[in-house]
């Protein structure tokens, strides 16, 4: 195999940024995109030269290497058990879904299968990441505070509940998913969310939530979210070990030690490019430089389940 032929399913936003960067490699070729909105899908046609289909089991038949999955909260599910039954490799973006029970469906059918999977956690390709798994190596992490204050985006799901499955399962889950590969296993969360929805039509999510989490290695942190801003005010992690201050942002962080501070900016494109770059090469059987797949994205859904569940009984969740 020396081209990728991949098929999107979905055609909104972050489709369109996928297909970008994929239009950047030359060993892929955009074969087939399908949505059910067909004049959006029409002109993401136009607009990246893939061919556009009616529905999933057209896109199929054009016998694709891979599918990516870029579909809201609400609609993950059959489209990945299809992809799977036909054994093509898969990359899912983030949210696996609105729950838990879907997404264990889907595991359960990537394991059965043995397809090749990769999920759209792409921070984890930064190289602000990977110095800061350097800087705390050896190291004793005693709290984690993540935070993502933001606005809500320009999607009608969003804002619902039942599309989006609130700001934490959809958004900030990205800092939990630092948080697990920095810090460790969450054991234990406690969440309390500020239930006056955000001022959007038919919004029923939290306009805040704030969660208390406590890891498997001792060490203990907070995640605070809020979409009640017009703007994004600030999406990051930060991360106290012994002797060290840290500061993770998708463009940067900031480290200080007692030998003084210091602060590297990088471009939030390079990691999107290296998620997308990484499961082509394993699609092609080149490299398997995928660092996120079904598997260990459930693992952080998960969590995100956990603290939206606890959020809305205010009371502790315990996770397996």
């Amino acid at each position: 195999m020396v081209r990728c032929r991949i098929g999107i399913v979905g055609a909104g936003g972050v489709a369109l940024r996928h297909a970008r960067t994929l239009a950047q490699l030359p060993d892929v070729e955009l074969v087939a995109v399908t949505d059910l909105d067909a004049e959006r899908r029409d002109r993401f046609a136009a607009d990246t030269g893939a061919r556009p289909v009616p529905d999933l089991a057209a896109l199929l038949d054009t016998t694709p290497d891979a599918v990516y999955v870029c579909v809201p909260p609400f609609a993950h599910g059959a489209v990945e058990e299809a992809v799977v039954a036909a054994g093509v490799a898969m990359f899912v973006e983030k949210p696996l879904g609105l729950d838990i029970a879907v997404a264990e469906r889907v595991a359960a059918a990537v394991e059965a299968a043995g397809v090749l999977t990769a999920v759209g956690h792409h921070w984890r390709y930064s190289a602000a990441v990977l110095r800061a798994r350097q800087l705390l190596d050896g190291r004793s992490v005693r709290l984690a505070v993540g935070t993502w204050l933001d606005r809500v985006p320009p999607v009608p799901w969003w804002s619902r509940r039942a599309g989006s499955g609130g700001q934490v399962v959809e958004q900030a889950v990205h800092i939990l998913d630092l948080a697990r590969l920095l810090v460790g296993e969450v054991r234990e969360v406690c969440a309390f969310g500020n239930p006056a929805p955000p001022e959007e039509a038919g919004a029923d999510i939290d306009g805040a939530t704030a969660a208390a989490l406590r890891f498997t290695s001792g060490a203990v942190g907070t995640v605070a979210a809020t979409c009640s801003l017009g703007w994004k005010h600030r999406a990051c992690l930060e991360i106290y070990a012994d002797g060290l201050a840290l500061l993770l942002s998708e463009d940067g962080f900031q480290v200080r030690d007692e030998h003084g501070s210091s602060e590297v900016r990088v471009d939030p494109d390079a990691a999107k490019l290296l998620a997308d770059r990484a499961f082509v090469e394993a699609v092609l059987c080149r490299d398997d430089g995928v660092l996120v797949d079904y598997r260990e994205a459930l693992r952080t859904h998960r969590l995100a389940c956990a603290v939206a569940a606890s959020a809305v009984g205010s009371t502790p969740v315990v996770l397996p």
